[in-house]
């Protein structure tokens, strides 16, 4: 991605990264510069802000896709090269996202809704495939040492209402809010969704789902829905006998 670019981040959206969750530390390792060309004058005119840090980058047709719906008040920082991202959608007004250095996302997807945000502390090293997915409100929020194998899907919830047809009570949640702990290892096609909470150290097994749960520091949780299989674990990224 070549074009302009503005040395500095704007003081009120660092706040506003701030109050998304996103740690001082991580806005202080990196120099931010705006990006200004090529995006269209519309872009900037709506108070839409794309910040890289230094090294980082946007493939050009995921930027191509970002600038096709007409939004507002977007505000977006990358601080890591994301050449293997396959798409980055802004689907309103308002949506806030922050992709920390070291965070590898090869064949990753990303959406995010009006209002929304996505917050990704790195590293993270999302093997292949990973979609995070806050089309439908809410926040998510990874702090940083993240393992994902192949396939992880997390997601505030589907973006499709189901209600109770006696009441009209909606039943899965809208803007839900989910939060991966420290030191987090989601294997091969996990899903986490709903109101979600992951605790630092904790494991999320093989094709198993966390759906409105809490799983404590250091547990394994497997099966769909998910429970605790184990307690008190400690994971490596080493493969040691």
């Amino acid at each position: 991605m070549d074009g302009t670019l503005e040395d500095g981040m704007h003081v009120r959206h660092r706040d506003r990264l701030r109050a998304a969750g996103v740690e001082a530390t991580a806005l202080d390792a990196l120099s931010w510069r705006r990006v200004l060309e090529p995006l269209p004058d519309w872009w900037h005119d709506h108070g839409n802000a794309l910040y890289l840090g230094a090294g980082a980058s946007l493939p050009d047709h995921v930027l191509a896709a970002l600038i096709t719906y007409p939004v507002r008040d977007v505000l977006i920082a990358v601080g890591s090269p994301m050449d293997w991202l396959s798409s980055l959608l802004v689907g309103g007004d308002g949506a806030t996202i922050f992709l920390d250095r070291r965070c590898a996302l090869t064949a990753g997807e990303l959406y995010c809704g009006g209002g929304s945000s996505i917050v990704l502390h790195g590293p993270v090293v999302a093997t292949r495939s990973a979609i995070v997915d806050a089309r439908n409100g809410g926040t998510i929020v990874a702090q940083a040492d993240q393992l994902w194998a192949a396939d992880v899907y997390i997601a505030t919830d589907d973006m499709h209402r189901l209600q109770d047809r006696r009441t009209g009570e909606r039943i899965n949640p809208y803007g839900a809010h989910i939060r991966l702990g420290r030191h987090v290892w989601l294997c091969r096609d996990a899903v986490v969704t709903g109101h979600a909470e992951i605790g630092d150290g904790a494991v999320v097994g093989m094709r198993s789902m966390v759906r409105g749960q809490k799983v404590p520091p250091n547990a394994v949780a497997a099966g769909s829905p998910a429970r605790i299989v184990r307690e008190d674990v400690a994971w490596t990224l080493d493969d040691l006998p």
